[in-house]
């Protein structure tokens, strides 16, 4: 049986996404110091956070204003 995404789950990945936006925007790489050494890594790709945000805000605010969207068809008699 499969279980949707709760409020609470999408909330997470969006609050996640977004803190991977603010890391971004101080900057594109980084260094670490991993014990052994230094370690230059790069962040996640600008546009993809922005489709994610994009994605999670939807979920969030479907979740948010009573689940499911609602589809009528209309046929014509």
């Amino acid at each position: 049986m499969s279980v949707g995404i709760t409020l609470a789950q999408a909330q997470a990945q969006l609050a996640a996404w977004l803190a991977a936006s603010s890391a971004v925007a101080t900057g594109q790489e980084y260094e670490i110091d991993t014990g052994a050494g230094r370690r230059r890594l790069k962040r996640a790709d600008a546009s993809e956070i922005r489709h994610q945000i994009d994605y999670w805000q939807a979920k969030v605010s479907a979740l948010t204003v009573g689940g499911r969207r609602r589809v009528r068809y209309v046929v014509p008699q």
